[in-house]
């Protein structure tokens, strides 16, 4: 059985919903999911630390703020320096997700800042391993998985909503589905 670490912040609760839906889909596999919420002043981390360390992938969650990742998540990953120089994560899984309001957002420099910082602990990315989105812009298209056609990692909409209501189902089952594959390529990962 694999743990996964599943590191995020979230500023209003769309996150939570996200990183909720990852770990469905770990438990889905059968392994193990450990939420690492990063709260909104946190400055110690070594507890993350040891359990990502322990874990064998991670996942890394953040809203898009400013076309990027937010505060919280960024003073996590200057912290993870300290990791970084002994080479702590090398060959670790890793995998990520991203909210905003907007359709687009920027949330793809979100995806690509997560994913150069696991490039830079020599971590191992895992994608959403979907092909192109081909939706529209109706309500129907809201509940398609990967409905922002995202290949890096998840992409969700806010939508200016309340957490219970997005990000909506697509998203929803998106988030799901890349906690499954993850676990699903641990799982082969370390069957060496």
């Amino acid at each position: 059985m694999s743990k996964i670490a599943i590191v995020y912040h979230s500023g209003f609760g769309h996150a939570d919903v996200l990183a909720q839906e990852v770990a469905k889909g770990v438990a889905e596999h059968g392994d193990t999911a450990e939420l690492l919420r990063i709260g909104a002043a946190q400055t110690d981390f070594d507890d993350y630390f040891a359990t990502i360390s322990s874990a064998d992938a991670v996942i890394l969650g953040s809203p898009t703020y400013m076309g990027t990742v937010s505060a919280p998540m960024k003073a996590f990953m200057d912290a993870s320096s300290k990791i970084y120089f002994v080479r702590g994560w090398k060959d670790k899984l890793a995998a990520a997700f991203t909210v905003s309001a907007a359709p687009s957002g920027d949330k793809l420099n979100t995806l690509m800042t997560l994913s150069i910082f696991a490039a830079q602990h020599g971590m191992l990315w895992v994608s959403t391993g979907y092909g192109a989105g081909n939706s529209d812009d109706t309500s129907a298209a809201t509940e398609m998985e990967n409905r922002f056609g995202s290949a890096l990692g998840v992409m969700a909409q806010a939508a200016n909503g309340s957490p219970d209501v997005t990000p909506r189902a697509g998203d929803r089952a998106t988030a799901r589905s890349l906690g499954f594959r993850v676990a699903q390529a641990a799982q082969r990962w370390t069957q060496q």
